[in-house]
């Protein structure tokens, strides 16, 4: 059965453009024109994988990343033309799983939508232990030492690259690789600002796990 893909996009006629390139890649469609109808067809639809503009009228495409990321785990794509550095690391702490900038390639949509389909099925379920830390990859759930955690999906990822190589030196190429399948373009400063953040959620009191190699990357010490 071909993947079945929401486009939540205000402007019809580019809504139209994706459609149909995405078409020609043999998935199948639907389009919502603003935030609320595109709430409501993804609960509705249930597709595989969403495309989300996020200047949105009714319901902000933020905001609606949000609701979609605490009520399921489908893969969501960001499209806008907000393209400075923090608009995008925003968007990605939001639950994005990739995130595009306006104008864009139709062919590359086409291929970023392929290459988060194929890391979202390919994702291995098993349960993490590091130290204090558990990391369920089936149903993304983190403890750190008995305490449930709340990561955004960015997070989660690179916890998770940590994870399957512990105690080894990471360089950001390494866990841009690791954790986004180096499907993310100058990326480097944006993953000191992910692991500042996840820093701020998993330290605790003599417990500060992910461990900085000044001038070559990071690791996370197990215990």
């Amino acid at each position: 059965m071909n993947h079945s893909i929401l486009i939540i996009e205000d402007e019809s006629r580019i809504a139209e453009w994706i459609k149909i390139y995405l078409e020609r890649a043999e998935f199948s469609t639907e389009i919502a024109l603003d935030g609320r109808e595109g709430l409501k067809k993804a609960r509705s639809y249930n597709p595989d994988l969403i495309i989300l503009d996020l200047m949105l009228p009714f319901l902000d495409g933020m905001d609606l990343c949000r609701i979609l990321r605490r009520e399921s785990e489908v893969p969501i794509i960001m499209l806008t033309a907000k393209g400075a550095k923090e608009d995008r690391i925003n968007g990605l702490d939001g639950g994005a799983d990739d995130y595009i900038v306006k104008p864009f390639d139709p062919d590359e949509l086409v291929v970023r939508v392929k290459a988060v389909l194929r890391r979202y099925k390919g994702q291995v379920q098993s349960v993490l232990t590091c130290g204090k830390i558990t990391l369920d990859e089936n149903t993304r759930d983190v403890l750190i030492d008995g305490e449930t955690v709340k990561l955004s999906q960015a997070q989660f990822a690179i916890l998770s690259a940590f994870m399957h190589h512990p105690n080894i030196l990471l360089t950001r190429s390494q866990l841009i690789e690791q954790a986004f399948n180096n499907e993310f373009e100058s990326f480097d400063r944006a993953i000191d600002t992910h692991i500042r953040r996840l820093r701020k959620l998993i330290n605790r009191d003599n417990f500060e796990p992910i461990q900085t190699i000044y001038g070559a990357g990071y690791r996370l010490i197990c215990l």
